[in-house]
């Protein structure tokens, strides 16, 4: 995600968070909608926060050799060495149980998984919710529009409007915005999945970094003293941007306390869990001392550019990631003077997983 321009009432132009997202139906350019189904609206429905409950890793009941998922007529082509994946000639609509745990583990193991031509994104939205179910609780977003009866999906949607994008980049010098999705609830997604439904013929990329990679570059010195740090997490500023850009507001704002350094449940790895999005500080150290180490932290993972993998999306693509080891941001790079700007229409499922677990004690 990035940032969008948006009016107040004083029609100041106001920079909010999210380029990518419409906040009103004002703002949306409904003729060039092509997935009528997948359009956003603002029904006024509100969420209560998400209470605990017991989460078991459907990774955790996989073969490891994943027979049911990774058959002979399955090609595996790697974006790196150590990170992402596309899996040619799968279809998500015939996968077992088996081959969904092994999936899971899958996704653990590198991270973010392609998969190109999906049968899925004609499947409806019933089936694509019911699938991303078994992989964790539903996630309901604060704010922008969701879609009737199925409040589950996110949409994220840039309607082509150039001069709103001219407008935003008058004011900032890049559109990318590195983060984890939801990071601020008590248990944050595990696995995300994101559906394009129309974009631009190039461009609109989504680059993800590792964050167990970026934790193993750092020294032991400085991977000793991030272990015992806590930080706070809150959707506060987003549901305030939201609302001064008179966008509608679904839930209160939710603060949440988690180890910067989290162990992945099923790699046992140890991941930074930061980003440019949520994190308002950091518990016991004072602001300028938190900014230290948030800046460097994020800029070590934007700049390492050999823990990444960029993904190129085309027509009826569908990705999924691990929200755990990894940290991404869309790209704005699809607007120019001579085509104007492309719409971009994606659709985000969440599946909440397990509360952050800390490093435990020396």
């Amino acid at each position: 995600m990035s940032t969008t321009t948006t009016t107040t009432m004083t029609e100041e132009a106001v920079i909010t968070y999210d380029i990518n997202l419409p906040y009103h139906d004002a703002s949306l350019e409904k003729s060039v909608v092509k997935h009528a189904q997948y359009t956003p609206t603002w029904n006024k429905i509100w969420f209560d926060p998400l209470p605990s409950f017991e989460f078991t890793d459907p990774a955790l009941r996989a073969d490891r050799e994943k027979s049911n998922l990774l058959t002979p007529a399955v090609s595996v082509d790697n974006i790196t060495p150590k990170m992402g994946t596309i899996l040619q000639n799968l279809q998500l609509t015939q996968l077992s149980d088996k081959a969904k745990d092994e999936l899971a583990l899958f996704i653990s193991e590198r991270k973010v998984v392609v998969f190109p031509d999906q049968d899925f994104l004609e499947a409806g939205l019933e089936y694509q919710q019911r699938f991303m179910d078994y992989f964790g609780k539903r996630n309901y977003q604060p704010v922008s529009g969701s879609i009737p009866g199925y409040p589950g999906f996110h949409i994220i949607h840039r309607d082509g409007n150039k001069p709103e994008l001219d407008a935003f980049f008058a004011q900032k010098t890049t559109s990318c915005l590195w983060h984890q999705d939801v990071s601020y609830e008590m248990q944050p997604p595990g696995y995300v999945m994101l559906g394009l439904l129309d974009g631009p013929k190039v461009g609109g990329d989504t680059v993800f970094a590792a964050t167990d990679e970026a934790y193993k570059r750092l020294s032991p010195a400085m991977q000793n003293f991030l272990d015992g740090i806590k930080v706070r997490h809150s959707s506060a500023n987003m549901i305030n941007h939201t609302r001064l850009a008179g966008g509608l507001v679904r839930k209160d704002p939710v603060t949440s306390t988690h180890p910067l350094v989290r162990v992945h449940p099923v790699t046992g790895e140890r991941c930074i869990f930061i980003n440019g999005e949520f994190i308002t500080g950091a518990v016991g150290l004072k602001d300028v001392e938190w900014k230290a180490i948030s800046d460097f932290l994020l800029q070590h993972l934007i700049s390492t550019h050999d823990i990444q993998a960029r993904v190129q999306w085309s027509p009826r693509t569908v990705v999924m990631f691990d929200n755990r080891s990894t940290i991404h941001t869309a790209v704005v790079d699809y607007v120019d003077d001579q085509h104007g700007a492309q719409p971009r229409h994606i659709f985000r499922l969440a599946a909440m997983a397990e509360k952050p677990i800390p490093v435990p004690p020396a």
